[in-house]
């Protein structure tokens, strides 16, 4: 599973075989959630996590959409 992103001891991460849109995994003290990335960064699945730490996440997605897309691109080979 690669880790694309490791700030405030939240793992941002893909599942080897993740489809579209694009959204990313995030893990935290054994919880987890699913954010979508495109086309508007929202929370598509929480399972346990704080809000802070949805908040935390959300505006990270958002600092980082492009980043996250290009690894995306890079991990699942699309143009």
């Amino acid at each position: 599973m690669p880790t694309v992103l490791f700030i405030f001891g939240i793992r941002f991460f893909f599942y080897p075989n993740d489809h579209e849109p694009i959204h990313i995994h995030i893990e935290y003290q054994g919880k987890s959630a699913k954010i979508q990335v495109e086309p508007d960064v929202i929370v598509v699945e929480n399972n346990g996590l704080k809000a802070q730490t949805i908040k935390k996440a959300v505006d990270t997605v958002v600092f980082y959409k492009e980043d996250i897309i290009a690894a995306w691109h890079e991990v699942f080979n699309y143009k």
